[in-house]
């Protein structure tokens, strides 16, 4: 892999964040992303923290969105920690550089699901020799008060994106590692209804290229319908307070379980950014059980790994 080759993937994801903020900013209508720019210089202690820099974007207080983060990231660094070695001992020693967009959008309508995505690259090496390059990414959906239509749209987007790289095959293999990613174990539930996830793609440079391109580029076309469909839902102080309790499943998973979010802090990174994708308001409760048969019961229905898809 040359330096060229890096500097592509760069250039697109930073083509994809300005993309993926002017739709919010247009879906929204009420808010702008506010950016933060910073840069990172390695203290020089020789424990290995990244330097680099990135562009973190969050909108607040809008119209649809009550916080929307999407972040921008090309991070280097001279040694990773225990936790990124302990299953890739090639890793150990290496220097290393890595680049990604992360985004969570958090809506104030209930009725109108959380959303995530991710996509990143990832480079190692050792005495001036590749020792390890992947691409990685996804996208996934939090819903608190589902609806099939949406679900099944968010699927049949990203099975479609799959097509070309390796159809079928490919889509049930992404969407079942998002299914066992995006798990709360100590809760035995799904964060959400899923989506595609993978890490570690590194067959093909440029047909892995692509298919984080198709990832990326397919997030807007799974997620706008949605919004445009829920965005002026009626709800009450009910509803809210359901979704307010449910986002702390949010909190619960990216700082129990999700490992960029370890990966960011361990490495010595910018703990803002890293931790954008936090809700802004949340709440919860001891024991809370909904009522049986109630909108607020349907949904532990959905987060259970399931099929959504026919087969085609």
């Amino acid at each position: 892999m040359s330096e060229r080759d890096f500097e592509d993937v760069r250039d697109y994801l930073t083509g994809l964040q300005d993309r993926i903020c002017a739709a919010i900013e247009q879906a929204d209508g009420g808010a702008r992303f506010v950016e933060d720019r910073w840069e990172r210089t390695p203290p020089g202690d020789g424990q290995g923290l990244l330097g680099g820099g990135g562009r973190t974007r969050v909108l607040r207080g809008g119209t649809v969105f009550e916080q929307a983060g999407i972040g921008f990231s090309d991070v280097s660094g001279t040694r990773l920690p225990p936790s990124a070695t302990a299953n890739r001992p090639e890793l150990a020693g290496a220097s290393w550089r890595a680049a990604g967009v992360s985004l969570v959008f958090h809506p104030r309508n209930p009725y109108l699901p959380t959303t995530h995505a991710n996509v990143r690259h990832f480079h190692a090496q050792r005495d001036g020799e590749t020792v390890a390059r992947w691409f990685g990414g996804g996208f996934d959906l939090t819903p608190f008060y589902p609806f099939d239509e949406d679900v099944l749209h968010w699927h049949r987007t990203a099975r479609e994106l799959c097509a070309p790289y390796g159809g079928e095959a490919r889509y049930q293999a992404h969407k079942r590692w998002c299914d066992e990613y995006f798990f709360l174990k100590h809760r035995d539930e799904c964060r959400g209804v899923g989506g595609l996830f993978f890490d570690d793609l590194n067959e093909d440079f440029e047909a892995d290229f692509g298919y984080l391109r198709a990832v990326g580029d397919g997030f807007l076309d799974a997620y706008l319908p949605i919004v445009e469909r829920r965005r002026d839902s009626q709800y009450g102080e009910r509803e809210r307070q359901f979704q307010l309790y449910r986002r702390g499943r949010y909190v619960e998973f990216n700082l129990v379980w999700d490992r960029g979010t370890h990966f960011g802090l361990q490495s010595g990174g910018r703990t803002e950014s890293i931790l954008m994708s936090l809700p802004p308001l949340v709440r919860w409760e001891y024991g809370f059980q909904p009522e049986p048969g109630s909108p607020e019961a349907r949904l532990d229905e959905y987060l259970k790994p399931r099929d959504w898809l026919p087969a085609p």
